[in-house]
């Protein structure tokens, strides 16, 4: 049988890995789609099997692997896995299977992986700094191989989704995050890192754990953590001087404070109270085309009063002051129910955060209460307590509203208040129903209810890709405003007479751009821009998405 001989006068590029050095670099291989050309140009001859893979191919190998895994956690780590060593058809796989696959690579299963993360953990991913790295923390920075770093997603792992106190192995959110960066809104996976902060845990269950990966100790709290996390973004500024950071997963003490502590000076926001504002307010504009009236006409009750519930009504408060209410009427339409009953003046000890939205009227112990006395037109549940929104309160809701609008927020799907199934049953079909985590479609009566999913996705990754391709300095509560109007505005009505009052999801790419385009618009408007503004916005933004395809 004869041979091929590699064509000596195919010169190999200079500046590309060869060899094993690229079937390692998850940037570049194409694994076995690299054509006979690129396996004699890069020395790749005999390292792959001589069939070349059209990239269709690879996805249907990968699809079809994954399919045979027996649990979801598996299903994460073979994905997770992809990721590692072929990224561009990792975010096909990803893009072509959006439905599918993002409740797997984030909520409710990246949850999961969170609380297993030190028995699954693999390979490295993005940069772990901890209280031992005091003093160094901009040296540990420049040890991450990508210069050029635009997004920067971070948590210090103590209120991991609805999970609570997950230390270091809440890394797991900002890979899940980065990830749905690139996956929904094409940002450059080679520019975005992935960080947790390590300051200790008081997960007692992580302690104990041979197996765990952070440093063992207590939180640390108090000034030595404040000054912790000022070396740290002051690191950021001085490495990655053009990196948007966003604050992920604090807990809700810190969380409110770091903010108005960076917000004007940094590129900063926490999605967790800008982010979940942003698709809730985009949720309830949306729901207002189905059941009609203005937002300032809404009397909205939350079950939840921490970062998310604030976040929420803070973003609502804004849009209700454009429709030309005042602040103190529109804070009066917004209501609290906490883990002690109806947030309300006369009640001692409440934290800063709340204190905004403590109304002066006589307090009541529950949920249920609280909806008979106000008489809400929106309960939006952000708690973390699942069933809270029981039989009672739901039927309650449908007593005085013809539509009902429920939006149990909380992640993952074992936090949901209720299931999209009891909001329908227990509301006569008539509610609108969006939730944190997926739930699938409903059959009642042969009617067929499609419940919305209220993710951030929908949100922060077309924000973060208009600050980033303004270059912006800032980002402010307006950049969601718009941002929730622009993504209110891609529900089309087909899609509300399903009851969908957010887009379908794969179509999340070209809302992204439309929302990139607004929030971008805002930045040059305010003069936040740190580059020249395009002649057309959207064509730059779309021209600078990350194409996974070869």
């Amino acid at each position: 049988m004869a041979t091929r001989r590699i064509d000596p006068n195919i010169a190999p590029r200079a500046c590309m890995p060869r060899g094993m050095d690229l079937l390692r670099d998850g940037n570049l291989n194409k694994g076995t789609a690299f054509t006979d050309k690129e396996r004699d140009e890069y020395g790749l001859r005999g390292l792959l099997p001589p069939h070349v893979n059209t990239q269709d191919e690879q996805v249907m190998r990968i699809m079809g692997n994954y399919q045979k895994k027996p649990t979801d956690l598996e299903r994460f780590i073979h994905l997770m896995s992809l990721e590692r060593r072929n990224r561009r058809l990792f975010y096909r796989v990803i893009m072509d299977h959006i439905d599918e696959l993002m409740p797997i690579i984030y909520t409710p299963v990246v949850g999961q992986a969170c609380q297993e993360y030190g028995h699954i953990f693999r390979n490295p991913r993005g940069l772990f700094l901890s209280a031992n790295d005091k003093g160094f923390m901009a040296d540990v920075l420049r040890n991450w191989p990508e210069p050029d770093v635009r997004i920067i997603v971070v948590t210090d792992g103590e209120r991991i989704l609805g999970l609570g106190d997950q230390g270091a192995n809440g890394m797991g959110i900002p890979v899940g995050k980065l990830a749905l960066y690139t996956a929904c809104a094409g940002v450059d996976p080679t520019r975005a890192l992935p960080i947790t902060l390590d300051v200790g845990t008081n997960n007692e269950a992580l302690l104990n754990d041979p197996l765990y990966i952070g440093i063992k100790r207590p939180r640390i709290r108090g000034a030595e953590y404040d000054e912790l996390v000022d070396e740290f973004v002051n690191a950021v500024q001085e490495v990655f001087p053009k990196a948007l950071l966003q604050f992920e997963d604090f807990g809700n003490t810190n969380a409110f404070r770091l903010l108005d502590k960076y917000r004007d000076k940094f590129c900063t926001f926490n999605d967790d109270i800008q982010g979940t504002g942003g698709v809730a307010l985009a949720g309830l504009y949306s729901a207002l085309k189905i059941t009609g009236g203005k937002l300032s006409e809404q009397r909205i009750l939350f079950l939840g009063a921490g970062e998310a519930g604030v976040g929420i009504a803070d973003l609502i408060v804004s849009g209700m002051l454009e429709e030309g209410i005042s602040l103190e009427d529109a804070r009066k339409l917004c209501w609290l129910v906490d883990s002690k009953g109806l947030v309300v003046k006369s009640r001692d000890g409440l934290a800063d955060h709340k204190l905004r939205f403590a109304h002066d009227v006589p307090f009541v112990p529950d949920l249920f209460s609280a909806v008979k006395a106000m008489k809400p037109n929106v309960l939006i549940g952000v708690s973390g307590q699942p069933g809270t929104f029981t039989p009672e309160v739901l039927k309650a809701m449908a007593e005085f509203n013809e539509r009902p609008i429920v939006f149990a927020m909380s992640n993952p799907t074992s936090k949901s208040e209720c299931t999209a199934e009891q909001a329908y049953r227990n509301t006569e079909c008539r509610a609108i129903y969006a939730s944190g985590s997926p739930f699938d479609p409903v059959d009642i009566d042969g009617r067929r209810m499609v419940p919305g999913q209220g993710n951030n996705a929908y949100i922060f990754p077309g924000v973060g890709l208009g600050v980033i391709a303004a270059q912006a300095t800032r980002v402010t509560d307006e950049m969601f405003l718009v941002g929730a109007k622009t993504l209110a505005e891609q529900v089309s009505d087909e899609d509300r007479k399903k009851g969908l009052i957010f887009p379908p999801l794969p179509k999340i790419r070209e809302v992204s751009a439309y929302i990139a385009t607004a929030v971008a618009e805002v930045v040059y408007s305010r003069g936040f821009a740190g580059k020249p503004r395009p002649e057309d916005m959207f064509r730059s933004i779309q021209g600078e998405m990350y194409d996974p395809y070869y």
